[in-house]
Formats: structure tokens, C-alpha cells, sequence
């Protein structure tokens, strides 16, 4: 079952946003990837959130918790994960792995931000949990 994200979870998103823009527009498209993290995870802070980098995600599988699977880029305010990309193109791909994220962290709302492009608001996709997803 879809649940809208919440008024805060929105505001946060756009807050969000505005941060990266910020990192973008100082090193537009071609840096590395944990370059546009670092910068952007201090952009972050500056604006007063906090703020979880390379958060370890436990899963269950099997009736077994196994506590380091995979690492969330960015974790912000215990709400949001943010998936970092540099890449010549989002695929599908790139979106159904932030669903996973969503979905086994129990968290609605996802920010794939692909900062390898010239105008930053064509690199970012917003993901919500449970939503359906038609390009795969």
C-alpha cells in the first residue's frame, strides 16, 4: 500500500535538494562520487540536519539478521535516504535499487541524485516506497 510522504518529509526533500545544488554548482558534472558526497554531506550539516554517511542497513533473510548488506549514502534526519550516482545515465536499475533501500529500511521517501549532469534538476528522481514503477 502506497503512503503519500508527509508535508515534513516534502519540505525535507526540497531542503535536500537545495543542498545539492549547491555542491553541484560549485563543481558542476565529472567530479567523482565521494566528492559530491563529502561536499554535499557537509552542505547538509551547514544547514542544520543531521546526517548519517555510508549508514550500515541489517537485513533479514531467512530468520537470519545480517548486519552489513549493503551501506546507505546518505541518511538524512532518520528520514530520507539519499542514493548518490554518478553516471552517463540512470537506468531502471539504479531506481529499483533505491526502492530496495526504501523498502528494507522501512523508509518512504528516496532521493537519487546523479550528479553527472549539466543541469543538476535533470538528475534528480524522487522514489517513494511502494510507489509502481513503469520503466523496468
Amino acid at each position: 500500500m502506497l503512503i503519500e510522504p508527509t508535508p515534513y518529509e516534502n519540505e525535507l526533500a526540497t531542503r535536500i535538494i537545495g543542498c545539492a545544488m549547491i555542491v553541484h554548482r560549485h563543481f558542476g558534472p565529472g567530479m567523482i562520487e565521494s566528492v559530491y558526497e563529502t561536499c554535499f554531506e557537509h552542505e547538509l550539516r551547514k544547514a542544520g540536519l543531521k546526517v548519517l554517511r555510508q549508514k550500515r542497513q541489517p537485513i533479514i533473510y531467512d530468520g537470519i539478521t545480517f548486519d552489513d548488506p549493503f551501506r546507505i549514502d546518505l541518511l538524512i534526519e532518520d528520514t530520507i535516504i539519499v542514493e548518490n550516482k554518478v553516471v552517463e545515465v540512470v537506468l531502471p536499475l539504479h531506481k529499483a535499487q533505491l526502492r530496495s533501500y526504501l523498502e528494507l529500511a522501512n523508509r518512504r521517501l528516496g532521493l537519487l541524485i546523479n550528479f553527472n549532469v549539466e543541469r543538476l534538476k535533470d538528475g534528480i528522481h524522487r522514489i517513494v516506497n511502494g510507489e509502481a514503477t513503469y520503466d523496468l
